[in-house]
């Protein structure tokens, strides 16, 4: 790399020295001067392990689970119950026999279905952590919007309660049944309808998978404006529905300022065709935002539109390693003063969650330093000119050194050691998963208060007696998205324990609204928070929402029991 800046003294010319290709195209750059650092290398150990292995790992979790549904809620005596006869309507609307799963017994022989084990369903009635469980007899596959406009017409005339779900990776029971609601499974909606290369517009079917979507698009020069750990199963209509945020928002922002337009079924059956790929549109209401967010509590997002960025041709990631949290604010200030508009992603990570990695994650996720250190952070830079974003990272890590703002950091080399790096922080969940039952939580908050709260956790589970190796609780996993305020708190347990679970809450929903912050940043309300969102919203605004969701769903039919308990 050209250096465009040489001094004198001893920090510039180290880091001058670290920021110059290594004699082994392999190794990563190293930014620190620690001697396990400088033995970091490709060819003397197994890769890191890439992006796309880590999103495909699903840990396995199994036993009982905290609550099944009924324990926080009574079924409604205004939904109908199954029978064979409405089997047999759907059977009409659908015209293969694989886009109809149930374990309702026919009337006669000549049904035009046939009944399943009911073990073939369990995969859409329990969430992947396998802490929600359902009881649905029926799961629909439809493949077109008017099919599924049938079928919600048919639901809607005979009370029938419906459950819209995408690749089931959420985490707060929002996509799963709460009792026997007709499971709607949009997998089969999987068509790219068009993509503009001049103006960068894709339009798609809801039940596309973001990975794919991500992977077509990329083959033009563009990329999806979200980036997700469970990018490679999770739906782009399940993104829309739950406004899902994740590693690139920092530079690329929300779903509602990306998504173009959307196309809806509503609960009786209309279709609502906003799919517009306009920029600009200042005519009424903006309907389809009311979409965006609300969890299939209002319509099924059968269609996308949405604007996707230029893919950077130029990435760049370090990881660096702190003294404490103090470091990682001043550190963030930093960073966006001299990155500027090329910062793509600014991540931390504390030593709990770094030592859980090293101990349960895929095999191969290495770890690049010498010692432990209190925290960490991944930053990412993603422009269009090389040399140029070398230069601004270059200035910042003389900076940084120079300051003693950082005690250590490894800077990625090539595209396998930066999803090695990118790995130390994204498979945080999934070694969580390996070591127990995780307890998530997903807020947001003022970027100063974010690590108290983790700090306040551990001193609670610690006077109750509960916190340490081999006690009931393993682990205070706290980590998350500096750059947009997003913490993410992953509490570590033998089993999904109420005892556990009572120590947790209401406090840290309680703490968290002293604050003023979010009980739910990006995952969304659905089963787990449908009854907290009082610690957020005020309640003339959840009034409102109430009055918002009658208008669409008069009969309560769609994703009923979450969200906002009506």
């Amino acid at each position: 790399m050209h250096i465009a800046r040489q001094r004198t003294h001893a920090t510039a010319r180290s880091v001058a020295r670290m920021l110059q290709p290594a004699s082994r195209p392999a190794a990563p750059r190293i930014i620190g001067t620690s001697a396990a650092t400088a033995t970091y290398s490709t060819r003397a150990s197994p890769s890191l392990v890439p992006r796309a292995a880590l999103r495909a790992a699903q840990p396995h979790l199994a036993g009982p689970s905290l609550r099944r549904g009924l324990a926080t809620v009574a079924r409604s005596d205004a939904f109908a119950n199954l029978t064979s006869a409405d089997v047999e309507a759907f059977a009409k609307i659908l015209p293969s026999p694989s886009q109809i799963l149930t374990t309702i017994a026919p009337e006669s022989g000549s049904a035009s279905y046939q009944p399943v084990d009911p073990s073939e369903l369990d995969t859409f009635n329990n969430d992947w952590m396998n802490k929600y469980h359902g009881r649905s007899q029926l799961v629909l596959k439809p493949k077109t919007t008017s099919e599924v406009s049938e079928i919600m017409k048919y639901c809607h005339a005979k009370n029938i309660a419906v459950v819209p779900q995408g690749g089931n990776t959420g985490l707060v029971g929002g996509g799963v049944p709460v009792f026997d609601e007709v499971v709607v499974q949009l997998g089969g909606l999987n068509k790219i309808r068009s993509f503009d290369e001049v103006a960068g517009t894709l339009v798609c079917d809801a039940g596309c998978i973001l990975e794919s979507l991500d992977n077509h698009i990329g083959e033009k020069g563009y990329m999806m404006p979200l980036d997700l750990g469970a990018k490679g199963s999770c739906h782009i209509g399940g993104n829309v529905a739950t406004n899902a945020g994740g590693l690139r928002f920092l530079r690329y922002g929300s779903l509602h300022g990306t998504v173009l337009g959307l196309e809806v079924v509503l609960p009786d059956g209309t279709v609502m065709d906003t799919l517009s790929t306009l920029r600009k549109d200042n005519t009424g209401f903006d309907l389809k935002q009311l979409f965006i967010g609300s969890e299939g509590t209002i319509g099924l997002i059968t269609g996308v539109a949405i604007a996707t960025p230029r893919r950077p041709s130029a990435v760049n990631v370090a990881v660096f390693a702190l003294d404490s949290y103090d470091a990682v604010q001043t550190v963030f200030g930093q960073v966006k003063k001299h990155c500027g508009e090329i910062l793509s992603a600014f991540e931390f990570f504390d030593q709990t969650s770094f030592d859980v990695v090293q101990k349960h994650a895929t095999a191969g996720v290495r770890d690049p330093f010498e010692a432990r250190h209190p925290f960490y952070v991944l930053i990412e830079t993603s422009g269009s000119n090389k040399d140029h974003d070398d230069e601004k990272l270059q200035l910042l890590l003389e900076h940084l050194m120079e300051e003693g703002m950082i005690q250590d950091g490894v800077l990625a080399q090539d595209e396998t050691q930066l999803q090695g790096l990118w790995a130390l922080r994204e498979s945080i969940p999934e070694a969580a998963g390996k070591m127990g039952k995780v307890f998530k939580y997903d807020l947001s908050m003022p970027i100063d208060k974010m690590y108290a709260l983790v700090q306040d956790m551990r001193t609670r589970f610690d006077e109750h007696g509960v916190h340490g190796e081999g006690n009931d609780v393993g682990a205070v996993c706290g980590y998350g998205h500096i750059g947009d305020g997003n913490l993410h708190i992953n509490i570590v347990a033998k089993s999904y324990d109420p005892k556990i679970e009572s120590i947790i809450e209401p406090y840290i929903y309680e703490w968290t609204s002293n604050v003023k912050g979010s009980v739910s940043a990006e995952h969304g309300l659905g089963l787990m928070k449908a009854t907290k969102i009082g610690y957020t919203k005020t309640p003339e605004s959840i009034e409102y929402m109430k009055k918002i969701k009658n208008v669409f769903d008069p009969k309560g039919i769609l994703n009923p029991y979450k969200y906002i308990q009506v």
